[in-house]
């Protein structure tokens, strides 16, 4: 029975999902961070966000209540470009799985998270990923500056948050997967480039992540640290 809903899960999800949803969903990431840090009060901090290396944004992923650990979603990973200010083109990613800190069952959860040195970003652009073996995740301090207290945190590889029903906080991954996502790509770059050429090359981003692009450059368009 746990088998046949878990199937019917994934179905459904691929119909959410579906490759044709690509550019809304690069919008809809857009909008997840620009929400977010229009209230610095309760968004990322400012100074760690300037720090990072990448950003991914997982908008609406899903979580099936009736199925533990069912959760699946579809977003996007851009690194700033080295050398130079300004982001890389986005390649599509996919995240399951995992098991989450803060628990809403049957939601859709909005998920950012920053990685927060270069040296991992081949190993995150690989085939598979799991937060928590292939690198420390943790979640993410809130508030305006990074403070004191959160030192700890800050030593991970990977700090990961979430906002649902208007409640944005850290949130622990530790377990999910992101791969790549080739549909998504094979849609907005026209062919199977891998994610390693389209965030770490020279690919050109498609005229629909222009608006992730410009919200990125808005709130951090140059790394410090």
């Amino acid at each position: 029975m746990k088998l046949m809903q878990f199937a019917v899960m994934l179905a459904g999800a691929g119909l959410v999902f579906g490759a044709s949803d690509a550019p809304a969903r690069l919008d809809a990431s857009a909008d997840v961070l620009t929400e977010i840090m229009a209230s610095p009060d309760k968004g990322i901090p400012q100074d760690l966000l300037d720090k990072s290396a990448c950003v991914i944004i997982v908008p609406g992923l899903k979580k099936g209540a009736f199925i533990i650990g069912g959760k699946y979603g579809k977003g996007f990973i851009s690194c700033r470009k080295d050398p130079g200010p300004g982001w890389s083109a986005p390649a599509a990613v996919r995240i399951e799985g995992g098991s989450f800190g803060l628990q809403i069952g049957g939601s859709e959860t909005d998920v950012v998270m920053l990685l927060m040195n270069r040296s991992g970003v081949k190993k995150l652009l690989s085939s598979k990923f799991t937060l928590g073996a292939d690198a420390q995740a943790a979640a993410g301090p809130v508030g305006r500056e990074s403070s004191a207290e959160t030192d700890a945190k800050l030593h991970a590889e990977i700090l990961t948050y979430s906002r649902s029903r208007g409640l944005f906080a850290g949130i622990s991954l530790q377990g999910a997967t992101l791969r790549p996502d080739d549909d998504w790509n094979r849609e907005l770059y026209g062919s199977g480039v891998p994610n390693e050429d389209i965030v770490l090359g020279t690919t050109n981003a498609p005229a629909s992540a222009s608006k992730l692009l410009a919200a990125l450059n808005k709130f951090s368009g140059r790394r410090s640290g």
